[in-house]
């Protein structure tokens, strides 16, 4: 199977992906998230990247992209992730939008949290901080039945299983159903064409 390196250069994470995965899946893969999920039946979407190096490994724009630059304006080798497609084998260097403002209050340190919860908590009125504290017993006794679901019984994993299967597929349509209508058009293609083919085989031995 043919592969590409992937470098996303803002967020410094790196890697090797079959040809054929989307610049979005790559992306998840590596840990680099966008602000928001695209909303493709209603033209929305925040995964706007700049593919600094190895833009003609891509798939042409689609017509959703076409849609969003016309409205929105596009910079020199500007894409969708969740629309551009890797198509070659080569490397691809891809550079996100900077977050905005509130990624900086992502970054302080779990000290400086602490301090800010515990400086909030101490400014409650006592009702508050009653209810706060019911609130993170119930958040305790979650992570606890969790601790037993996950424990290493076979009965345990067995329904783990059957459960990652389930999101499994279940995130496979939802991410079929996003991928752009051209690329759906050449699957649909391919399935007919081998459609017809068993038909006649079928007609063939009779």
């Amino acid at each position: 199977m043919a592969e590409v390196e992937v470098k996303f250069e803002r967020e410094n994470r790196e890697g090797v992906v079959a040809v054929g995965t989307y610049v979005i899946d790559a992306a998840k893969r590596f840990g680099v998230h966008f602000d928001e999920i695209c909303l493709r039946e209603s033209d929305e979407h925040h995964c706007s990247v700049i593919v600094s190096s190895g833009i003609d490994l891509l798939s042409p724009l689609t017509g959703a992209e076409k849609e969003y630059f016309d409205k929105n304006g596009r910079k020199p080798n500007e894409r969708l992730a969740c629309q551009a497609k890797i198509e070659k084998a080569g490397e691809v260097v891809i550079m996100t939008k900077k977050k905005p403002k509130e990624a900086a209050e992502e970054s302080k340190s779990d000290t400086d949290r602490s301090e800010e919860y515990k400086k909030a908590f101490e400014d409650m009125p006592l009702e508050k901080k009653i209810a706060s504290l019911v609130q993170l017993e119930s958040i305790a006794l979650g992570e606890t039945v969790s601790f037993i679901i996950n424990s290493p019984f076979k009965i345990a994993d067995k329904v783990m299983d059957v459960m990652a299967e389930f999101g499994f597929k279940k995130e496979e349509k939802e991410r079929e159903a996003a991928r752009p209508a051209e690329h759906k058009t050449n699957g649909n293609a391919r399935d007919k064409s081998t459609e017809s083919k068993e038909e006649s085989k079928a007609n063939a031995s009779e």
